[in-house]
């Protein structure tokens, strides 16, 4: 399959804490380390991993930042032909800081990110496409705002089928909040999490989200929930799908399991999956993710979902 992934590439400064640091202390870490990844990078790569052609349009800067931004993307065989670079902006960086509980807190710069120019964007890429997937953080301003947007125009009237995947971001969200709901509307599958759906609808419960959602049109959407797995649901039903924790491995990083999730949803979708038996393959890819330090770190394979979600089992 053929996949034209839009979102942000980013150098990740990961910081593990045994607690969140207040106004002006200073803390040494559990442990430091700085890694690739960005959330179309991290789908990008993710979708290579499980064996598809993957085109990915982001855009970095000419800075030595840049190349290590898209160093996993490159080993993952990756094409780079949208890739863009931007003389007067740095690649963007992210710094997160994470507890063992789970709380977290980030910095982060669209920069680069932000510049991805419309003029370049080609329409055959996305026509000839088998699935175009859109991080919401490509919708919150600027240049790539508009690359974003007229990409998915051309998948929605594309002669042959091209299903828009629209994942969220909580920063977007947080960001744009439900100025995103139109564009979300206009995806084949939105995903996002509990926070990202309740901030989107400006509601206070996933029944009540999902409920106005579908009224405005919705037809197909996947909620993350955490450890409970996720949701899935369709104008006609509605159905959780319990987590798939990773045998004889220890979470201990969950940056990029969402995008992760997000990836491995399209790759079981366009393979004939049902969108359970897909949220249950995303749900396995989304934990494994987490098994290692950093977004792109822990390869995920078609190999490795045969055994964490093994045909005939219960979905």
């Amino acid at each position: 399959m053929k996949f034209y992934v839009i979102g942000d590439v980013t150098v990740d400064h990961l910081y593990h804490l045994n607690k969140l640091p207040r106004p002006g202390e200073e803390m040494t870490p559990l442990r430091a380390s700085m890694k690739p990844g960005g959330a179309g990078g991290t789908i990008a790569v993710t979708l290579a991993r499980l064996g598809h052609t993957v085109t990915l349009a982001a855009c970095v800067g000419d800075d030595p930042f840049a190349d290590y931004a898209l160093s996993r993307v490159r080993e993952s065989g990756v094409s780079e032909a949208a890739i863009q670079r931007s003389a007067s902006h740095l690649t963007s960086t992210i710094t997160l800081m994470q507890t063992s509980d789970g709380q977290r807190t980030m910095i982060s710069d669209g920069a680069a990110n932000r510049q991805l120019d419309p003029a370049k964007l080609k329409k055959k890429d996305v026509e000839g496409s088998d699935a175009l997937i859109v991080n919401a953080y490509g919708l919150i301003e600027g240049p790539q705002r508009e690359f974003t947007l007229q990409a998915v125009e051309y998948a929605r009237n594309a002669k042959k089928s091209v299903p828009v995947f629209i994942d969220l971001g909580t920063g977007a969200v947080n960001k744009v909040g439900t100025g995103l709901r139109d564009v979300a509307l206009r995806s084949d599958y939105l995903t996002l999490n509990q926070h990202e759906l309740q901030a989107l609808t400006s509601t206070r419960s996933i029944s009540a989200a999902l409920k106005q959602l579908g009224e405005a049109g919705a037809q197909r959407v996947v909620v993350k929930v955490g450890k409970m797995g996720s949701i899935i649901w369709t104008p006609t039903e509605t159905e959780l799908v319990d987590a798939v924790p990773p045998e004889g491995a220890v979470v201990v990083d969950s940056t990029g399991a969402g995008d992760t999730f997000t990836a491995t949803f399209a790759h079981a979708v366009l393979s004939g999956a049902s969108m359970a038996e897909s949220a249950r393959a995303a749900n396995a890819a989304g934990a494994l993710a987490a098994t290692g330090f950093g977004a792109q770190e822990h390869p995920i394979t078609a190999a490795d979902l045969a055994v964490a979600v093994p045909t005939g089992k219960k979905k």
